[in-house]
């Protein structure tokens, strides 16, 4: 338990270190290009209008509870993409940062949190999306909205986590990366985003309601489509954060584990 103390206070205490890397990473995505930080928003915007030509021209999906197919589907690949984007790209952060982990005393343990960092500037611009498409379907404005801010946490916690356990496995591991990203594909398609939960039988709706981004996903929808409170899931709500703990005090835990051994593998 010292151990862990530690391991948080040190990324506690180098939080300045964190926001700067973000920073720089942000920046360094578009260094060369002209448009630079508007390609952050050219690419969501190109993917919703890519989906709602599909979907709603072209199959002409029907509104889902009252609610167009484009914003619905859009509440849901909100979270979905920032948690992809988060995990996928802490996979690989402490390989590709092998110069700065050989250097004696590098808290190697803040990169996963660098990366999550910096992947919420992207995942702030998807939520503008969003809103500017609620107020373009004329949908009615509500407090609920603040109630995604409760659910970003509860991502935050989950992601961190699998984040320290990834990043630290693919260094001795490298089928970590390959497994991760089969593993987020898989996902993708297992959480409901493209589809309403209720069309499948009840036994299968339990079952995919283990999976914990089902709550991220339907928390969303509920935040700025359904207006129902998170205390209104409380079974659901112990059960996320039973996962959500585990994974994080676990993956901090194998982190610190295997940490003193980067150097040597790297």
């Amino acid at each position: 338990m010292g151990k862990l103390s530690r391991f948080f206070k040190s990324i506690l205490s180098q939080r300045r270190l964190v926001l700067s890397m973000a920073k720089r990473e942000v920046k360094s995505q578009y260094v060369g290009s002209s448009l630079g930080l508007v390609w952050t928003f050219i690419h969501p915007l190109v993917l919703i209008f890519i989906f709602w030509v599909v979907f709603s021209v072209g199959f002409k999906a029907m509104p889902a509870n009252n609610v167009p197919f484009v914003v619905w589907l859009t509440a849901a690949m909100t979270c979905w993409f920032a948690f992809s984007d988060m995990i996928s790209g802490s996979t690989g952060i402490i390989v590709s940062h092998a110069n700065l982990i050989k250097k004696t005393g590098f808290p190697s343990q803040i990169l996963p949190v660098v990366k999550v960092t910096s992947s919420l500037v992207a995942h702030g611009i998807f939520i503008l999306i969003l809103l500017g498409l609620l107020i373009l379907q004329g949908m009615p404005f509500s407090v609920f909205y603040f109630q995604a801010v409760y659910y970003l946490f509860c991502m935050l916690v989950l992601v961190i986590g699998l984040a320290w356990l990834v990043s630290a496995l693919n260094v001795f591991v490298r089928d970590i990366g390959p497994a991760v990203g089969l593993a987020l594909q898989v996902g993708f398609w297992g959480t409901p985003i493209f589809w309403d939960i209720s069309m499948m039988p009840e036994r299968v709706q339990m079952l995919l309601k283990l999976n914990p981004m089902f709550y991220i996903v339907q928390g969303y929808r509920d935040s700025f489509l359904n207006f129902i409170p998170f205390w209104h899931h409380p079974v659901l709500t112990l059960y996320f954060w039973g996962v959500a703990l585990s994974c994080f005090i676990g993956g901090a835990l194998v982190f610190n584990k295997l940490q003193p051994q980067f150097s040597d593998v790297l």
